[in-house]
């Protein structure tokens, strides 16, 4: 043997021992991470967090005057205090309920428009050659920084000349072209990592753009879909500023009616208390159904 391969050889010993060190030491991590005093906080954590949820609900069954009274821990040891009157109240408030359904025209809207022009907008700008792509895309990229308090004015002015000020349709809008630049970046980078070489087979098998887009892009890129629709889906049902702002007062989303309430009826609690549950059991109902998508889009991201 040379001196030559020998050092090869050891640089070869080298650079294994490198990497069994590495496998070795995320082994260890993983072997450490999955105890059982990791679990055991993991769920001292999750019950933490899930707190407020609970107290919520347990408030929304008990009556105006219990909870005035006493906290809501008090139903775990008087089950006798749950009632549904409370949400029998609620179903027979005509503007609250009215308001889930205003909230659930524009949510709806606003997260499919979002997802099918950030789809659209992520493809060009990863794949398609024109003119100016790249000045373009970092333009959308800069637009990431603009607050939506810097727009409260200029786009309640411009809605106002056109007739969108106060309308379900100015919301869409306004969520939609705030929600753009966010789903093109984070389209736009998960396109670019599907491998050129499957797309150009599915070319040379003739297929076009729009084909390719959707026979090809589209299934590929269904994590990072599933992803974008949940935030965009939960921002958008829980917003209350731009609701404040630009929704029609008479036929308010679900948050600015309950803000409303709160003005209006301060000691109002047996309304307040179970529309804000059922406010919040719609977005967890949509991100547990997409939970599984939600985590691939996220670990394919972190992979990437």
């Amino acid at each position: 043997m040379t001196a030559v391969d020998g050092d090869v050889a050891v640089e070869g010993r080298g650079a294994r021992g490198v990497s069994g060190a590495r496998a070795s030491l995320a082994a260890r991590i993983a072997a450490r991470t999955g105890g059982g005093a990791v679990r055991v906080f993991l769920l001292l954590v999750a019950l933490f967090w899930l707190m407020p949820s609970v107290g919520l609900l347990l408030s929304s069954l008990r009556s105006p005057a219990q909870i005035a009274e006493s906290g809501w821990w008090q139903v775990l040891g008087k089950p006798a205090q749950i009632t549904f009157d409370n949400y029998a109240q609620l179903l027979s408030n005509g503007k609250v309920m009215g308001s889930l359904l205003t909230t659930a025209e524009i949510t709806v809207p606003a997260t499919v428009l979002v997802v099918v022009i950030g789809s659209l907008a992520g493809y060009a700008f990863a794949w398609l050659d024109f003119p100016g792509r790249d000045g373009w895309f970092l333009a959308v990229v800069g637009l990431l920084v603009v607050p939506v308090q810097v727009a409260l004015i200029p786009v309640a002015k411009l809605f106002g000349a056109v007739g969108l000020f106060e309308t379900t349709a100015g919301v869409i809008l306004f969520h939609t072209a705030f929600g753009l630049p966010f789903a093109v970046f984070l389209l736009r980078n998960f396109f670019a990592e599907i491998p050129r070489e499957l797309l150009e087979a599915a070319r040379l098998d003739g297929a076009g753009e729009v084909r390719l887009f959707t026979r090809v892009v589209m299934p590929l890129g269904g994590p990072a879909i599933a992803s974008l629709g949940i935030f965009q889906f939960l921002w958008v049902w829980n917003d209350m500023l731009v609701a404040l702002i630009f929704a029609d007062s008479g036929s308010p989303p679900i948050t600015v009616a309950l803000q409303q309430e709160v003005r209006q009826f301060g000691n109002n609690i047996d309304v307040l208390a179970p529309g804000a549950f059922l406010s919040m059991v719609v977005p967890l109902i949509v991100f547990f159904a997409f939970q599984r998508q939600f985590v691939s889009g996220v670990m394919a991201g972190a992979v990437k």
